[in-house]
């Protein structure tokens, strides 16, 4: 069995002086995506978000074994952390071009393998990113993660708000990434979560209160109901 990717140990997060994080701690394997799950507003976002180094936080954060808690957040992402912001983040006023060229790191980014993920980019690269569609800036915000070799990337919420034709073409991009990088992944669906992730952690009120292989919970209703404050049906 390989080592850990990432290590994350009693994870303390705050924002403004208030915690949002109380307590987490887990692994997360070297291959496949593993979800985070969790109603909303029990700290999911803000654990990634400490991990990077975004908000404060105290704890251990392992990349390969190595430290990377005390560094700041450009530093994580020189490592080879990659993320996919909630809500996108994409720079409105530039093209989607110049959005994915201020996000390369390495000489010869990837943007054959972005190219065949997402080909609308590349007939809309020339176009200002802010007049995207909520599904195409989405895209360019994954696509800006994928374009550099990364150890892992960290994937906040991709599907949400967007239609269900655009959560499908997001969720095969990131099952086509998860083939050579590991990803862990922030999510809402719960059939996306069923469709992509080998392993999940759940987190209530800032802590995990939950580890186990993401196809058990979800096809424990009751688990599913006490986790998650949802059903896991699936809706064809």
């Amino acid at each position: 069995m390989t080592d850990p990717i990432l290590q994350v140990r009693s994870l303390r997060a705050s924002i403004a002086g208030q915690q949002v994080v109380e307590d987490v701690s887990f692994d997360v394997p070297a291959t496949g995506i593993t979800a985070v799950l969790g109603r909303n507003g029990v700290g999911k976002t803000s654990t990634l978000r400490g991990i990077l180094g975004l908000i404060s936080r105290r704890g251990e954060v392992l990349l390969e074994g190595e430290r990377i808690d005390s560094l700041p957040t450009h530093k994580i992402v020189q490592r080879g952390v990659g993320y996919v912001p909630e809500d996108r983040e994409v720079f409105a006023g530039l093209t989607v071009a110049e959005n994915l060229a201020l996000a390369e790191r390495q000489r010869a980014p990837r943007h054959d393998f972005v190219a065949e993920l997402f080909p609308d980019l590349v007939q809309r690269r020339d176009q200002r990113a802010g007049t995207l569609s909520g599904g195409q800036q989405q895209m360019v915000s994954v696509a800006r993660a994928l374009l550099n070799d990364n150890r892992i990337i960290l994937v906040d919420e991709p599907t949400k708000g967007l239609a269900p034709k655009i959560v499908q073409e997001v969720a095969e991009a990131l099952a086509e990434a998860a083939k050579t990088v590991p990803v862990l992944l922030v999510e809402q669906n719960l059939e996306v979560v069923r469709q992509l992730a080998s392993g999940a952690v759940v987190i209530a009120g800032g802590r995990v209160v939950h580890t186990g292989d993401a196809n058990e919970i979800l096809d424990d209703p009751d688990l599913t109901r006490r986790l998650l404050g949802v059903s896991a049906e699936v809706h064809q």
